[in-house]
């Protein structure tokens, strides 16, 4: 049997974790949880997950801190990370057209569309 997958939530609303960690779980993946930019930084360096989901609206550190540190650090910077995040459009051609730092491997607008998510969950996590 292989090893369950681990997805990393970062999003500093409760209810979302909660759901997008319901969702996950009900779909055979392990959860962690992450309020902020800061708390997720410090929980990768602890155990580097899978897949991070992230959204880019947080307190203290913001998502789009957060997602440029990961992707330039050599330890983090080839782990998957989807953005999702009740912001336009326009910022998804924003942060898709930044040089110095790759595009998300996904972007989802919320309210997400759960198969879309778990597709795109299961996509970036097949080994």
């Amino acid at each position: 049997m292989t090893e369950k997958k681990t997805i990393l939530i970062i999003d500093d609303e409760p209810d979302t974790f909660t759901y997008f960690s319901t969702l996950l779980e009900d779909n055979g993946y392990n959860t962690v949880g992450a309020e902020n930019g800061d708390e997720g930084l410090a929980r990768v360096k602890e155990s580097p997950p899978d897949l991070i989901t992230m959204d880019i609206t947080m307190p203290k550190m913001s998502g789009v801190k957060a997602y440029r540190t990961l992707k330039e650090g050599e330890q983090t910077k080839s782990i998957p990370i989807i953005i999702i995040t009740g912001v336009s459009e326009d910022f998804k051609e924003f942060i898709s057209s930044r040089k110095q730092i790759p595009a998300p491997d996904g972007y989802l607008a919320k309210p997400i569309d759960e198969n879309e998510f778990i597709n795109l969950v299961k996509k970036l996590t097949s080994s």
